[in-house]
């Protein structure tokens, strides 16, 4: 994951310097944006999942974390909301 990758999937689940527990898992976007190739690179390596925009986010498309990408995202000392990431046993 790129430092630019990073701190978009960092924006994505909520960390803004005032809480270490993710609570959130969205970033809309689309085409054209600058931020667009980065999450659609993010989905290819698997870290993010996309939906295809709608009436609801503007015609952009809507991406989300996996745990995995979500995992490369974090700090030391902060953690991942089990409401939004939940931790699957296998």
């Amino acid at each position: 994951m790129t430092p630019v990758q990073r701190n978009l999937a960092r924006h994505a689940i909520g960390f803004d310097g005032r809480h270490n527990q993710s609570w959130r898992n969205h970033f809309v976007t689309g085409e054209g944006s600058t931020d667009y190739p980065h999450w659609v690179a993010m989905v290819e390596a698997g870290w993010a999942t996309r939906r295809k925009g709608s009436v609801l986010t503007g015609g952009d498309d809507l991406f989300r974390l996996t745990r995995a990408g979500a995992e490369l995202a974090i700090n030391r000392g902060e953690t991942l909301n089990p409401d939004t990431f939940p931790v699957v046993l296998s």
